[in-house]
């Protein structure tokens, strides 16, 4: 019985989403991959709050988080998460469009474990997120109390 681990997906552009998840199909991860619009969806589903109170227990083995999205923006998440006890070991991996030195010293300043840059061509994008998806969803071993589901052959 093999083991998936969860992906959060803090995502607030639908084709972004969309391509990062055509990505992750196209690379063959079967990983389940929750997609959060903005940084409060984002915040609730890490403390299971408002509409994902009921969601099972465990943390995402990673969070893939755009750093630009309207409510709470990507710096305030990852302040929030890295600043959290539960929540300070679940990998963060900032994916987003900004090449600005200060998005990428703020980000690493609070704690997080890579800063992608999203390449504008589609086939740059799917080969970026095959190797996050890889990275982060098959090869890392995610922090205890990360969420796996068993996949049932």
């Amino acid at each position: 019985m093999a083991e998936l681990k969860r992906v959060l997906l803090v995502e607030d552009s639908p084709n972004d989403a969309e391509l990062t998840l055509e990505a992750f199909a196209e690379s063959g991860l079967a990983n389940e991959v929750v997609w959060v619009r903005d940084g409060r969806e984002a915040l609730d589903y890490l403390h299971r709050e408002g509409e994902f109170a009921s969601r099972p227990e465990g943390l995402p083995a990673v969070v893939l988080l755009d750093l630009k999205m309207p409510k709470v923006d990507g710096l305030q998440v990852l302040e929030q998460v890295k600043n959290h006890p539960q929540l300070k070991s679940v990998p963060v991996v900032m994916l987003t469009s900004s090449r600005e030195e200060s998005d990428l010293a703020r980000s690493y300043g609070l704690g997080v474990n890579a800063y992608v840059v999203k390449p504008v061509g589609f086939p740059e994008f799917v080969k970026a997120l095959k190797e996050l998806g890889l990275f982060w969803a098959v090869v890392n071993e995610p922090p205890p109390g990360s969420l796996r589901r068993s996949n049932v052959s």
